[in-house]
């Protein structure tokens, strides 16, 4: 081969059968048509829900600011006469409130924690008990507290009574699901050591499960109870009593700067209970500061 052959390599001759042979063991390399047809489609569909979303919905009325909006979003920030204000019912609902979560997430998490073991597969051997636990904590899950606030509000009457139960019904089915996992993902070993020694099965539950899903029921049921203080400030406004009534008494009546203060209220409880959730995790659980 001369020195003219190696500096200067023909071109290798690329037919069309060799393309189409390409082409069929590697589709992909060469674009797919349905495939691009497909996502084209789905593109404009998308595009499409997105411009009727914006004309459906009435974007437009955000601009559209009256009388009445421009002197609600002033008072939010410019408050009147504060002598007269009912300090006393204002932070009366709002300790109604929190003994509302308090209460209703004690309860849903009690309940929950005796439930979890009829809904774990490794706890409860008999799938049809098992499947009728689960199928009947997605009912409680599946409706949102506010509705089962309406149904006990109709049922026990206005106040906070209604407001513990929603609570208490909604956490129990929420929590319960979050239990039977982990309950599900405990150690085996340590529980088989414990049923090694002759333990009955609820010293087994008390010494081989419970110190295993301690940490996530602390750690759960304290979430829970932060959700369920914002949970609780809706409630009172379908007639659960608590700082969600104070709220739309106050829309009604107009007194916007008092709604602004109710609501900085509600963020400072929010703030305070989340930063002590984190003390009470950090002691029970060990959690090192970062």
């Amino acid at each position: 081969m001369s020195d003219a052959t190696l500096q200067h390599p023909r071109p290798m001759q690329v037919t069309a059968s060799d393309i189409a042979d390409l082409r069929q063991r590697f589709p992909d390399a060469f674009g797919n048509r349905r495939k691009q047809a497909t996502s084209a489609l789905l593109w404009t569909v998308a595009i499409g829900y997105l411009l009727w979303s914006f004309w459906y919905f009435e974007f437009g009325k955000l601009f559209n600011f009256n009388e009445r909006a421009t002197r609600m979003f002033s008072e939010f920030f410019i408050w009147g006469d504060m002598s007269g204000w009912d300090y006393a019912g204002i932070y009366q609902g709002l300790a109604e409130t929190i003994a509302m979560a308090f209460l209703g997430t004690l309860l849903g998490s009690i309940a929950a924690l005796l439930i979890a073991f009829f809904a774990a597969r490794n706890t409860m051997p008999q799938p049809i008990i098992r499947h009728g636990v689960r199928r009947f904590l997605d009912l409680l899950r599946g409706i949102d507290s506010l509705i089962w606030a309406l149904v006990f509000v109709r049922a026990v009457g206005l106040g906070p009574l209604a407001g513990v139960l929603s609570i208490f019904v909604s956490d129990a089915g929420t929590l319960s699901k979050l239990y039977s996992e982990a309950i599900e993902n405990v150690d085996r070993k340590q529980i088989e050591g414990v049923r090694a020694s002759g333990a009955s099965p609820a010293k087994s539950i008390r010494f081989g499960y419970l110190p295993q899903i301690a940490p996530v029921f602390i750690s759960l049921s304290l979430y829970s109870f932060e959700s369920s203080v914002r949970s609780a400030t809706i409630l009172g406004i379908v007639g659960a009593g608590g700082i969600g009534k104070v709220l739309v008494d106050r829309f009604r009546a107009g007194f916007f700067d008092q709604v602004a203060f109710v609501v900085i209220n509600i963020l400072i409880c929010v703030f305070v209970l989340d930063w002590l959730s984190g003390k009470v995790r950090a002691h029970f659980i060990g959690e090192k500061p970062h």
